[in-house]
């Protein structure tokens, strides 16, 4: 039976559609019938018959024509929209802007498994759960000590032991008993009054690493819960049965209680959830579920790998900046790094070196000014390896922290099996990744600071010796001048954004709660920090490429010229002004995806077996920049040199 997943005025309804000659006119009146039936006002509508509206598909919004056949005009489990005639001219009006919703109808049921134990997983594994590369199954010490964890709640209960969160209420109701026929009762209510959150849902993706967290979490076995329970809702993970998560209302203190509830809604049958068979629907043990700092450190995950992805090729983007503005490679030199040793200021001067002008990799247009009189270049391209290497050296530290947090038990009360008792603590305080975050998007920022500088410097003919805004005629084409706005307005954005949340905090729950991380907000704010990081350093790249078609017929190094034509695969050069934003787009996506990484650091890697005593950091950090590098492609062989 075909089914449609249908936007109504902000909500999402599941329409199945039984018959060949249903229109899409038919989809429109049921999609709004349900939604009608559900409001105490009826909508503001007499009946259905009175609404009038049009249907548009969500994704491109086009049009759809209501006496067209569904079967001919629509795929099954098409996301479309009805727009309710009056609405679009309203000032409240908000279009469908399901996130990621597309990234559901393409969901392929993943074949490989990942084994958790609570213990070992990582920053990259998660962000592969999110993004439905695996399925997930426990080890057997797993299980094991989620059963033992099990015995000594089931004996609380038998014995009719006061224990918070088990047999009392919770909070400000610590001190009330809840009888034993209620406990059922208790645990429900709690997820239920604690589903409070508002704004737009987490995207799949994220959605995942969140359940996925909260499993790896379970299964450390300090939790409580019951083995049944914990494989069915890796059963609901392994079947992408996902909740209807909206993103704030943590405080980030007693965990992430709302949208943790959220996730556990869904799994006991109630508010929305979406799987590939059924579209969103509606869902047909409490504390357990609830209690921990899953939703900061998930998106700590993802905020962690994709600033390590950017950190890095931000040097690459900086190289070929300084190629174009006829840099000097000195400032790189081993021995100045050598007598400043912090480990990613010493690998951002290795990178350089391994990309520019050398023995190695010689450049035409390096030559074309050794002879020049610059004795020096302005800082942001000389102190590269001094301002991009600390945000490396922050990384790797919030790297660190987020790893932990991944694998540690941060449930209320904790239960020990081997003590056979539970005791209650602060763990599920989030102020460890909280402050961590915060951390990260003050590092990040800068790269995007620092790389506006450069598109500045590249913009500017009396700083660039290139045309005004790196285009031709000048005055009737703009060129580069807006795009160079833009990276200054997401820069001026993160300025703000990168005001730490941790420093705040509101007593909650009677005062009971009277100090909490703010957690929620720095993994958020954290992860839009550096997207702005990432739109800027596209801009970046795409000034640069675009000031070396003013240098032709010279040619850079090996690896940059890879690099530009990476660039120039997916944007054409500049000749005259034409809509800039899907060339920005497309630089974005070379970045997100890492391209830019890959085709480069096979000549860093090849350059670094060489020099192997000079790249190795002599800083005594803990902290491994090695650990930041996704595995590179196939180095090159000596003659692709």
């Amino acid at each position: 039976m075909p089914r449609y997943t249908v936007h109504v005025r902000g909500e999402w309804l599941a329409v199945p559609c039984q018959g060949a000659q249903l229109t899409v006119g038919w989809l429109g009146r049921e999609a709004v019938r349900r939604y009608l039936k559900n409001k105490p006002d009826n909508g503001g509508f007499a009946s259905v018959d009175d609404v009038r509206f049009l249907m548009r598909r969500c994704k491109g919004l086009g049009l759809l024509d209501n006496e067209d056949l569904l079967e001919v005009a629509l795929e099954d489990n098409e996301f479309v929209e009805v727009v309710i005639e009056g609405d679009a001219m309203s000032p409240d009006f908000i279009p469908s802007q399901p996130e990621g919703v597309y990234l559901y109808s393409k969901y392929q049921e993943p074949k490989k498994y990942i084994d958790l134990d609570g213990d070992s997983l990582t920053t990259d594994d998660l962000v592969s759960l999110g993004k439905g590369h695996y399925k997930i199954k426990l080890t057997p010490v797993a299980e094991q000590k989620v059963q033992q964890s099990r015995e000594v709640i089931d004996k609380i209960i038998e014995e009719k032991t006061v224990v918070y969160g088990i047999t009392t209420g919770f909070g400000k109701f610590a001190r009330t008993v809840i009888p034993v026929n209620k406990l059922q009762e208790l645990q429900v209510n709690l997820v239920r009054s604690h589903a409070s959150g508002v704004g737009k849902p987490f995207s799949p993706e994220r959605c995942r690493m969140l359940l996925a967290l909260r499993i790896n979490v379970l299964a450390k076995g300090y939790s409580g819960i019951s083995l049944e329970t914990l494989k069915q809702v890796i059963e609901i993970f392994n079947a992408s049965c996902l909740s209807y998560v909206p993103e704030k209302g943590t405080v980030g203190a007693s965990g992430d209680l709302a949208p943790l509830s959220h996730l556990a809604l869904g799994l006991i049958g109630e508010g929305k959830m979406w799987s590939p068979k059924s579209g969103w629907a509606e869902a047909k043990y409490g504390l357990a579920l609830i209690n921990g700092t899953q939703m900061i450190t998930s998106l700590g995950c993802e905020a962690v790998e994709r600033a390590s992805a950017i950190a890095r090729q931000a040097d690459i983007v900086a190289a070929l900046t300084l190629e174009v503005l006829k840099g000097t490679t000195k400032a790189f030199d081993t021995d100045i790094h050598a007598v400043r040793p912090h480990r990613g200021q010493i690998e951002v001067a290795f990178r350089f070196r391994s990309l520019l002008d050398s023995d190695h990799h010689p450049s035409e247009i390096a030559e074309s000014h050794r002879f020049c009189d610059r004795v020096q270049d302005a800082y942001t391209l000389r102190c590269c390896p001094q301002v991009h290497g600390v945000v490396n050296d922050t990384i790797a530290f919030v790297k660190g922290i987020i790893t932990t947090e991944l694998n540690s038990a941060t449930d209320n009360p904790m239960v020990f099996a081997s003590r056979g008792e539970t005791i209650s603590g602060g763990n599920f305080h989030g102020e460890y990744p909280a402050k961590a975050l915060d951390f990260l998007a003050i590092g990040v920022h800068e790269l995007a600071a620092i790389s506006e500088r450069r598109i500045e410097r590249l913009c500017n003919p009396s700083l660039s010796e290139l045309p005004a805004f790196l285009v031709a005629e000048g005055g009737l084409n703009s060129g580069f001048m807006i795009a160079h706005c833009t990276a200054a307005a997401l820069v001026s954005e993160s300025k703000a954004l990168c005001h730490p949340s941790s420093v705040d905090s509101l007593s909650t729950s009677a005062a009971t709660e009277d100090h909490v991380s703010m957690g929620g907000w720095a993994a958020r704010k954290a992860l839009r920090v550096i997207e702005h990081a990432e739109h800027v350093l596209a801009i970046e790249l795409l000034a640069a490429c675009q000031g070396i078609e003013f240098l032709r017929p010279l040619k850079t190094t090996t690896p940059l010229e890879k690099v530009y034509d990476l660039v120039r695969s997916v944007v054409r050069p500049w000749i005259k002004d034409r809509f800039m934003a899907p060339d920005i787009e497309a630089a974005h996506s070379l970045l997100l995806e890492q391209k830019v990484w890959d085709v480069a650091s096979p000549y860093i890697e090849k350059y670094r077996m060489e020099h192997i005593p000079e790249s190795r950091p002599q800083s005594p950090t803990a902290f491994s920049l090695q650990s930041l590098h996704r595995k590179s492609s196939k180095i090159p062989e000596t003659e692709d040199l």
